[in-house]
């Protein structure tokens, strides 16, 4: 494939990324509600979900409330959600020097942390360094466009199911994605 391709550069983007963030501070918020509640603590995590998961600028009135509420606990879940916003900052830098240096530290910290889910991804980061660094070769670059256009075609995929030749599902496609050029067929299309 790269063969076919030269010039192109794999990149893990700023989505995918923050995805697993947010999938780490959810295995933490879940692991500490039920240790809580098996320790006979107050459910004070109940219903904190979307707000340690949610980037402040999108948290509701009542949201930003129990976040706040939150702080105020020295709890893995909160610490997981400070680690997540710090980690905000690698996307600030210009340069991929600077970013792998704080990336190197961000993740020094976070093994140095007992959140074994934050461990896990700062393993997975450093594993991963190269392509990370990629988005600053793109310059922020993101492949929501491609995965857009993925997804439509596996739908038009699934609502071709049954047809069995490849030429039938081609033309589905091109009628489906529209600005294509449509092939040549006996019939045409509306």
């Amino acid at each position: 494939m790269t063969d076919m391709l030269p010039a192109n550069l794999n990149v893990l983007d700023r989505f995918h990324i923050m995805k697993k963030f947010g999938e780490a501070i959810d295995k933490v918020r879940a692991d500490e509600a039920r240790q809580m509640k098996q320790d006979g603590y107050e459910e004070f995590l109940k219903n904190s979900r979307w707000c340690l998961l949610k980037r402040r600028v999108n948290l509701t009135k009542k949201q930003v409330v129990k976040l706040r509420e939150l702080m105020k606990y020295n709890l893995r879940s909160v610490k997981a959600y400070l680690m997540r916003e710090d980690f905000q900052r690698f996307w600030t830098y210009t340069t991929a020097m600077w970013a792998s240096k704080f990336l190197r530290e961000w993740c020094t910290r976070a093994n140095r942390s007992s959140i074994e889910p934050m461990k896990k991804l700062a393993k997975t980061l450093l594993k991963h360094e190269p392509l990370l660094l990629n988005w600053f070769e793109s310059q922020g670059l993101s492949s929501g466009i491609v995965e857009g256009f993925n997804n439509k075609a596996k739908l038009t995929m699934r609502k071709a199911y049954g047809f069995k030749e490849y030429e039938t599902i081609k033309i589905a496609m091109f009628h489906q994605l529209r600005k294509l050029p449509e092939p040549k067929s006996t019939h045409k299309f509306c």
